[in-house]
């Protein structure tokens, strides 16, 4: 997936939040959306744009859909930055 639609899926702060809430392990739907004061719809869209971003996967178990961080896509973003602060870094200098 493109940088830019992973940086537009973290630029919103329940989409963050999920995924803080994935890093201890994988969640369903219905876990996820006890954390939250909006409604489960709006969660599945939340869940929705990060799946499109690559930024969690989902397994279907029975009934069930369970949700897991792919911390792939957020280490070559991590990358992305830390190579931009490195250019900036460097151009200081001279």
């Amino acid at each position: 997936m493109g940088l830019q639609q992973t940086l537009r899926a973290l630029a919103d702060p329940i989409r963050r939040e999920i995924l803080n809430l994935l890093k201890r392990g994988r969640m369903s739907a219905g876990e996820i959306a006890e954390h939250f004061p909006v409604s489960a719809p709006s969660i599945s869209r939340h869940l929705s744009v990060l799946r499109e971003a690559d930024l969690i996967r989902d397994t279907r178990e029975g009934k069930f859909i369970f949700y897991e961080i792919n911390t792939s896509v957020l280490e070559e973003t991590m990358l992305w930055l830390a190579n931009l602060k490195g250019d900036a870094d460097h151009a200081s200098k001279e």
